[in-house]
Protein backbone atom coordinates (compact mmCIF):
# COMPACT_ATOMS: atom_id res chain seq x y z
CA UNK A 1 0.00 0.00 0.00
CA UNK A 2 2.54 2.75 1.00
CA UNK A 3 4.52 1.69 -2.44
CA UNK A 4 1.63 2.83 -4.53
CA UNK A 5 1.18 6.46 -2.75
CA UNK A 6 5.07 6.90 -3.20
CA UNK A 7 4.35 5.63 -6.42
CA UNK A 8 1.81 7.70 -7.29
CA UNK A 9 3.57 11.09 -5.30
CA UNK A 10 6.22 10.98 -7.28
CA UNK A 11 4.31 10.35 -10.84
CA UNK A 12 2.54 13.32 -9.33
CA UNK A 13 5.75 15.46 -9.41
CA UNK A 14 7.55 14.63 -12.17
CA UNK A 15 3.98 15.78 -14.44
CA UNK A 16 4.15 19.13 -12.72
CA UNK A 17 8.31 19.11 -13.38
CA UNK A 18 6.87 18.70 -16.99
CA UNK A 19 4.27 21.25 -16.69
CA UNK A 20 7.02 23.23 -15.96
CA UNK A 21 9.59 22.81 -18.22
CA UNK A 22 7.39 23.16 -20.70
CA UNK A 23 6.47 27.30 -19.54
CA UNK A 24 7.12 30.16 -21.95
CA UNK A 25 10.03 32.42 -21.05
CA UNK A 26 7.51 35.49 -20.04
CA UNK A 27 5.21 33.55 -17.97
CA UNK A 28 5.80 35.74 -15.06
CA UNK A 29 4.01 36.77 -12.84
CA UNK A 30 3.66 32.84 -12.26
CA UNK A 31 1.31 31.59 -9.73
CA UNK A 32 2.47 29.14 -6.98
CA UNK A 33 0.52 26.02 -6.45
CA UNK A 34 -1.44 27.13 -4.10
CA UNK A 35 -2.04 30.50 -5.89
CA UNK A 36 -3.04 28.37 -9.28
CA UNK A 37 -5.51 26.20 -6.98
CA UNK A 38 -7.07 29.81 -6.29
CA UNK A 39 -7.05 31.29 -9.27
CA UNK A 40 -8.42 28.24 -11.00
CA UNK A 41 -11.29 27.85 -8.29
CA UNK A 42 -12.36 31.60 -9.08
CA UNK A 43 -12.30 30.40 -12.80
CA UNK A 44 -14.68 27.58 -12.39
CA UNK A 45 -16.98 29.74 -10.22
CA UNK A 46 -17.12 32.22 -12.85
CA UNK A 47 -17.78 30.01 -15.28
CA UNK A 48 -20.93 28.84 -13.61
CA UNK A 49 -22.34 32.16 -13.34
CA UNK A 50 -21.36 32.86 -17.18
CA UNK A 51 -19.37 35.64 -16.19
CA UNK A 52 -16.05 34.37 -18.12
CA UNK A 53 -14.73 35.44 -21.59
CA UNK A 54 -12.77 32.11 -23.07
CA UNK A 55 -9.75 32.10 -25.92
CA UNK A 56 -7.57 35.09 -27.11
CA UNK A 57 -10.14 36.56 -29.51
CA UNK A 58 -12.61 37.07 -26.81
CA UNK A 59 -10.24 38.41 -24.20
CA UNK A 60 -8.98 40.95 -26.21
CA UNK A 61 -12.14 41.93 -27.65
CA UNK A 62 -13.54 42.18 -23.70
CA UNK A 63 -10.60 44.60 -22.75
CA UNK A 64 -10.93 47.16 -25.70
CA UNK A 65 -14.31 47.36 -25.09
CA UNK A 66 -13.62 48.24 -21.82
CA UNK A 67 -14.83 45.18 -19.77
CA UNK A 68 -12.78 44.79 -15.99
CA UNK A 69 -12.31 41.67 -14.50
CA UNK A 70 -8.62 39.99 -14.16
CA UNK A 71 -7.22 38.05 -16.62
CA UNK A 72 -5.48 34.42 -16.29
CA UNK A 73 -3.34 33.13 -19.03
CA UNK A 74 -1.51 29.86 -19.94
CA UNK A 75 2.05 29.46 -19.21
CA UNK A 76 2.68 26.45 -21.69
CA UNK A 77 1.09 28.08 -24.62
CA UNK A 78 3.28 27.33 -28.13
CA UNK A 79 3.94 29.19 -30.58
CA UNK A 80 4.47 32.07 -27.71
CA UNK A 81 3.44 34.80 -30.87
CA UNK A 82 -0.25 34.25 -29.63
CA UNK A 83 -0.45 35.48 -26.29
CA UNK A 84 2.10 37.61 -26.30
CA UNK A 85 -0.20 40.84 -26.92
CA UNK A 86 -2.25 40.06 -24.23
CA UNK A 87 -0.19 40.97 -21.30
CA UNK A 88 0.52 44.84 -22.75
CA UNK A 89 -3.61 44.89 -23.33
CA UNK A 90 -4.01 44.32 -19.90
CA UNK A 91 -1.27 46.88 -18.70
CA UNK A 92 -2.90 49.96 -20.75
CA UNK A 93 -6.03 48.97 -19.45
CA UNK A 94 -5.41 48.23 -16.07
CA UNK A 95 -6.50 45.20 -15.71
CA UNK A 96 -4.47 42.59 -13.63
CA UNK A 97 -2.71 39.21 -15.01
CA UNK A 98 -1.48 36.02 -14.00
CA UNK A 99 0.16 32.98 -15.26
CA UNK A 100 -1.15 29.52 -14.50
CA UNK A 101 1.20 26.46 -15.56
CA UNK A 102 -1.03 24.42 -17.83
CA UNK A 103 -3.64 25.46 -20.54
CA UNK A 104 -5.37 22.01 -20.05
CA UNK A 105 -6.19 22.71 -16.30
CA UNK A 106 -7.27 26.46 -17.15
CA UNK A 107 -9.75 24.91 -19.84
CA UNK A 108 -11.23 22.61 -17.30
CA UNK A 109 -11.43 25.48 -14.82
CA UNK A 110 -13.27 27.19 -17.32
CA UNK A 111 -15.69 24.12 -18.54
CA UNK A 112 -14.75 24.08 -21.97
CA UNK A 113 -12.91 20.47 -23.47
CA UNK A 114 -10.59 22.43 -25.51
CA UNK A 115 -7.21 23.86 -24.15
CA UNK A 116 -7.77 27.63 -23.70
CA UNK A 117 -4.63 30.08 -23.87
CA UNK A 118 -6.14 33.05 -22.09
CA UNK A 119 -9.62 33.68 -20.10
CA UNK A 120 -11.10 36.76 -18.15
CA UNK A 121 -12.75 36.66 -15.11
CA UNK A 122 -15.37 39.32 -15.60
CA UNK A 123 -16.55 41.48 -12.45
CA UNK A 124 -20.20 41.01 -13.87
CA UNK A 125 -22.26 38.79 -16.44
CA UNK A 126 -22.21 40.36 -19.65
CA UNK A 127 -26.34 39.89 -19.39
CA UNK A 128 -28.47 40.41 -16.54
CA UNK A 129 -27.45 40.54 -12.47
CA UNK A 130 -26.04 37.89 -9.96
CA UNK A 131 -28.15 37.15 -6.73
CA UNK A 132 -26.55 38.50 -3.94
CA UNK A 133 -25.00 35.12 -2.60
CA UNK A 134 -23.38 34.37 -5.95
CA UNK A 135 -22.44 37.96 -6.41
CA UNK A 136 -20.40 37.41 -2.51
CA UNK A 137 -18.88 34.00 -3.08
CA UNK A 138 -17.43 35.63 -6.27
CA UNK A 139 -16.31 38.53 -4.23
CA UNK A 140 -14.98 36.39 -1.66
CA UNK A 141 -12.57 34.29 -4.02
CA UNK A 142 -11.99 37.64 -5.67
CA UNK A 143 -10.43 39.05 -2.69
CA UNK A 144 -8.51 35.73 -1.88
CA UNK A 145 -6.51 35.79 -5.00
CA UNK A 146 -6.06 39.51 -4.77
CA UNK A 147 -4.48 39.17 -1.53
CA UNK A 148 -2.34 36.57 -2.92
CA UNK A 149 -1.15 38.02 -6.05
CA UNK A 150 -0.44 41.33 -3.87
CA UNK A 151 1.95 39.09 -1.58
CA UNK A 152 3.65 37.70 -4.71
CA UNK A 153 4.25 41.03 -7.02
CA UNK A 154 5.35 43.01 -4.27
CA UNK A 155 8.47 40.52 -3.47
CA UNK A 156 9.32 41.19 -7.24
CA UNK A 157 8.19 44.34 -7.76
CA UNK A 158 6.64 47.24 -5.34
CA UNK A 159 5.22 49.67 -7.61
CA UNK A 160 2.38 46.96 -9.06
CA UNK A 161 1.64 46.54 -5.24
CA UNK A 162 -0.87 49.64 -5.49
CA UNK A 163 -3.06 48.08 -8.07
CA UNK A 164 -3.29 44.63 -6.25
CA UNK A 165 -3.97 46.31 -2.94
CA UNK A 166 -7.30 47.62 -4.47
CA UNK A 167 -7.76 44.46 -5.95
CA UNK A 168 -7.14 42.36 -2.29
CA UNK A 169 -9.78 45.06 -1.14
CA UNK A 170 -12.43 44.33 -3.22
CA UNK A 171 -12.72 47.69 -4.86
CA UNK A 172 -12.99 46.66 -8.50
CA UNK A 173 -16.26 44.33 -7.56
CA UNK A 174 -17.74 46.28 -5.41
CA UNK A 175 -17.33 49.40 -7.82
CA UNK A 176 -17.01 48.92 -10.89
CA UNK A 177 -19.96 49.84 -13.25
CA UNK A 178 -20.55 50.38 -17.16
Amino acid sequence: MGSDSEAEKTQQKEKERKKLLALAPIAKPLAGKKLCKRTLKLVRRAAEHKCLKRGVKEVVKSIRRGHKGLCVIAGNISPIDVITHVPVLCEEADIPYIYVTSKEDLANAGATKRPTCCVLVLTKPTKGELGAEEQEKLNEDYKQLGAGMSIMISKRNPSLVTMFALLSCGYVFSSYQE
